[in-house]
């Protein structure tokens, strides 16, 4: 839930929560909780005091009022309102030096999708999640993330940059040059069990390697497709055409990590 008074965001989530108050503790404003997590949370209320901001021991009727969600499981943090920068050229060489993993998602617009691929991200080790800045599926027709966001990502976040660009297409056409990007495509002749081998072309060396996801009805466009290094697919019996956008995430990353 966005404040839009305060220009606030609601984080709710015991796991979330945790990973913001052990990461990111300055960014938290206010702190809500019900009586069972307070020792859960000594340490961020000390530090809250400290900074002279308030925390509140309420029962779950007036947290849902806050998060306006059920699913708040007995905390609330009210953070400033998360701002997702453009990809920097700053970025970018970081990736490409550090040989890092990174994933564009294009026009995934649900909330819960993006927590969920947030925490596959964070579990094997992705350094940058890469959103379109033009994507309308998100609430608002604005690009920003979500309560339920943050709470699926189980504090993913925290150890991810969220970043975007103005044309997925442009950016591949570019980032190709100095990374390997893989498309996700369900029609690709070639299958996430070659991903080893093209990631460790000796030709080509080990590079940082960009992961893209498109929408589940429509995929990625044409265009973005013609941009990447190599397209995969998961392949399956065919009584399903498709996985779920964050379920094949989490493949691929796994493989990428085990590659």
């Amino acid at each position: 839930m966005r404040n839009k008074l305060t220009d606030e965001l609601a984080v709710c989530g015991l796991n979330a929560v945790i990973a913001l108050g052990e990461y990111h503790p300055e960014t938290i404003n206010r702190l809500f909780m019900r009586d069972d997590r307070f020792h859960s949370f000594t340490g961020i209320c000390k530090q809250l005091a400290e900074r002279k901001r308030p925390y509140k021991v309420c029962d779950d009727e007036e947290l849902e009022r806050i998060c306006k969600s059920v699913h708040h499981q007995g905390v609330v943090a009210m953070i400033e309102e998360p701002v997702i920068e453009p990809l920097s050229m700053e970025d970018f060489d970081f990736w490409v030096n550090e040989k890092k993993t990174g994933v564009i998602l294009h026009s995934v617009g649900n909330d819960h999708n993006l927590g969920a691929i947030a925490r596959a991200a964070a579990f094997f080790d992705v350094s940058f999640i890469v959103l379109n800045e033009k994507d309308s599926a998100f609430e608002d027709e604005e690009l920003r993330l979500t309560t339920s966001a943050y709470r699926i990502a189980e504090g993913g976040f925290e150890h991810l940059k969220v970043r975007s660009v103005s044309n997925t297409s442009a950016f591949l056409k570019d980032a190709s040059k100095k990374l390997l990007t893989i498309g996700t495509d369900i029609w690709s002749r070639r299958r996430i069990s070659d991903l080893s081998g093209i990631i460790n072309d000796e030709k080509k060396g080990r590079r940082g390697i960009v992961l893209v996801l498109g929408n589940e009805e429509t995929g990625l466009p044409e265009g973005v497709k013609k941009q990447c290094s190599c397209l995969l697919r998961i392949p399956g019996i065919g009584n399903i055409e498709s996985l779920n956008v964050s379920q094949a995430a989490a493949l691929f990353l796994h493989a990428i990590y085990e590659a």
